[in-house]
């Protein structure tokens, strides 16, 4: 039996920050949990084309701050602000709440494993071989520079009779290791004979510490120090 961990959750809490940072009592825990989900699907399913790679939720008191990473923002926004004015409208029906939206444009797509999945997806969607959508994914991955990448596709593959998974993988990605920046996505593909699960794991490189990004902050992450032991004597 496979004992596999998904990297993010690996990650999270360690190198990654968590995807909603808030605080709540033991009595609306459950309830903000599930509204952060149906945000999450709802912003999915309403804009299923925008390339939209993560969510981030913030709260306060007052209001909820969205955070959108996505590879086309323009769409989101639409024109003169119109369709994210729209979308906070939305979202305010559904939760009661003061939403705020904030965009964060990713300017590498071909690195973030979500959207790379995606895009797998709406190949096979529209009948491409899958081998050669796998090979040009993973081509493009090295070229933006992700230092390994890792695909499975499990399924009808090419409309297959019996369902099964295919593999491929270029470069190192080390999914034990901590410091390595795994990212992960997972996407279906929905075809005439049945969906296809689309998996990705693309090694960005490592976590740097302050002293070895040499103040850059954007690079920075806090790698935890291993406590001090104290020898008997």
């Amino acid at each position: 039996m496979g004992q596999k961990v998904r990297p993010t959750g690996f990650r999270t809490g360690i190198m990654t920050d968590w995807r909603s940072r808030w605080f709540a009592e033991k009595q609306e825990f459950s309830e903000l949990l599930l509204e952060d989900a149906k945000i999450r699907s709802y912003i999915k399913k309403k804009l299923p084309r925008s390339g939209i790679s993560r969510v981030e939720i913030e709260r306060t008191r007052e209001q909820v701050t969205l955070l959108i990473y996505s590879a086309r923002v323009g769409l989101i926004i639409g024109k003169k602000g119109a369709e994210i004015d729209k979308l906070t409208q939305e979202i305010e029906k559904i939760t009661k709440r003061r939403i705020e939206i904030k965009t964060i444009e990713i300017t590498t797509p071909e690195v973030d494993a979500q959207l790379v999945a995606e895009d797998i997806c709406e190949q096979l969607e529209k009948r491409a071989s899958f081998r050669r959508t796998m090979k040009r994914a993973m081509e493009l991955a090295m070229e933006n520079g992700a230092k390994g990448i890792k695909l499975q596709l499990s399924g009808r593959l090419g409309g297959a009779e019996m369902a099964r998974c295919e593999k491929a993988a270029q470069g190192s990605v080390p999914l034990s290791t901590l410091r390595a920046k795994i990212d992960y996505g997972f996407a279906e593909a929905a075809t005439p004979q049945g969906n296809i699960g689309v998996k990705v794991w693309i090694n960005n490189g490592d976590y740097l510490t302050p002293e070895e990004s040499n103040g850059d902050d954007a690079q920075a992450r806090q790698v935890p120090k291993k406590p001090a032991r104290s020898r008997a004597r």
